[in-house]
């Protein structure tokens, strides 16, 4: 039976495939890859003797991590037979699976992939080139390589990843042409840099987007794309909805504060509109009146610009200028004046329906005014949403000054 091998010791000194700006300090000295494991007996051992032979043919020392993540079967044999260093991680999730194998590695360079025979290891070296160069994230990309055919199905690649990789370029400005690999090398400290903790699948586009956020140097190299052994993990459908929603999250200034703009906009303009054309609007032969639509969109608007804000304001992704913006949240008695404010928007929306009221009672009112009733109630929406909205804030001891 081979014994184990969890350190790979190669040549007396460590060299890299040259470059013009490579400097001697920026050179991986010691490489971890870090393979997550659930139920991968027949794959796993045939990925860690490659990802030996990739870190031997790189010329580098390193290690190969494998975090078993509850295997039922003999993952953890093969791994160990193979030469692997295994970990145990109870906490179930892929992402949760490479923290655990992240700060175990002891190399400066950490090249993650999957143990499941889909990635080309023995080419490993392609990646850690880049690093070498002074990158600090590089991504495997397998639309860049070669796909063996019914490696990806055509969901994933004609359709899911170009739809993150379009989110992520709006989101962030960084074009990656494979936001959904899961081969890729960075420096060791970087998922603590990036404070990274999503425990599932959208663990991969968490560090992509905090990466871009916060300027790192994100390079890709092409890679080939193999058939995986034995059986997927991935759920279509529900990872899929878990990396959008993980993008939507981290970029409030942009899912919410945007759309609560444009929504006030549109609110605005219909409410005035229904203003002046009180009997409504004559569409495709049908009369139309955006008496309640556009208050609608007035009270959704707001409360949208709100609440994004409020989530801008303490999230560390969010653009300088968008930050500059709101940084009268952080003056002192910052509450104290929004919810003055709101205060004397719902007030204005009162008396207005309070002078409605009286012209209603004294037989002065006529359907005119309706326009202006939707207004009023809009605004007391608004500035009762807001009054709660803040104080919920202030409970909670959120971030904004107080």
């Amino acid at each position: 039976m081979p014994q184990p091998q969890s350190i790979l010791h190669v040549g007396e000194s460590v060299r890299v495939a040259p470059r013009d700006t490579v400097r001697a300090a920026q050179i991986p000295r010691f490489v971890s890859v870090v393979l997550p494991c659930l139920n991968e007996e027949d794959a796993v051992g045939d990925t860690v003797r490659e990802a030996l032979r990739g870190l031997q043919a790189a010329r580098v020392d390193g290690e190969v991590i494998v975090v078993d993540n509850g295997s039922s079967d003999e993952s953890v044999l093969r791994a160990t037979e193979a030469g692997a260093h295994v970990l145990f991680e109870s906490r179930r999730g892929y992402g949760a699976a490479h923290l655990a194998g992240v700060r175990a590695a002891r190399g400066d360079v950490v090249v993650m992939a999957d143990a499941d025979q889909t990635y080309d290891l023995e080419h490993l070296g392609d990646l850690l080139q880049p690093l070498a160069a002074g990158a600090d994230l590089v991504l495997g990309s397998r639309l860049r390589g070669h796909v063996s055919p019914g490696a990806m199905p055509f969901l994933h690649r004609r359709i899911g990843t170009p739809i993150f990789n379009l989110a992520l370029r709006v989101l962030t400005g960084a074009g990656v042409s494979d936001t959904q690999s899961g081969y890729r090398a960075f420096r060791r400290d970087i998922p603590e840099r990036l404070a990274l903790e999503a425990p599932g699948m959208e663990y991969a586009s968490e560090m992509l987007l905090k990466a871009a956020r916060s300027g790192l140097v994100i390079e890709e190299v092409p890679s080939d794309y193999r058939v995986r052994v034995g059986e997927t993990k991935l759920r279509t459908f529900s990872d899929g909805w878990r990396h959008l929603r993980m993008l939507l999250l981290l970029c409030p200034h942009f899912t919410l504060m945007v759309p609560g703009l444009i929504a006030l906009f549109l609110g605005l303009v219909i409410s005035l509109t229904s203003m002046l054309t009180s009997g409504g609007t004559s569409m495709f032969g049908m009369r139309w009146s955006p008496v309640f639509i556009g208050p609608m969109l007035l009270v959704v608007g707001s409360q949208a610009l709100l609440l994004g804000a409020l989530a801008a304001y303490q999230s560390p992704l969010t653009p300088e200028r968008t930050r500059a913006r709101l940084a009268f949240m952080g003056r002192p008695q910052a509450v104290d004046q929004i919810l003055t404010a709101f205060l004397l928007v719902a007030g204005v929306g009162a008396s207005i329906d309070f002078v409605l009221f009286v012209a209603w009672l004294t037989s002065r009112s006529t359907e005119s005014v309706l326009g202006i009733a939707g207004i009023a109630q809009a605004l007391i929406l608004i500035g009762v949403n807001g009054i709660v909205a803040m104080i919920a804030a202030d409970y909670s001891r959120e971030k904004i000054g107080w």
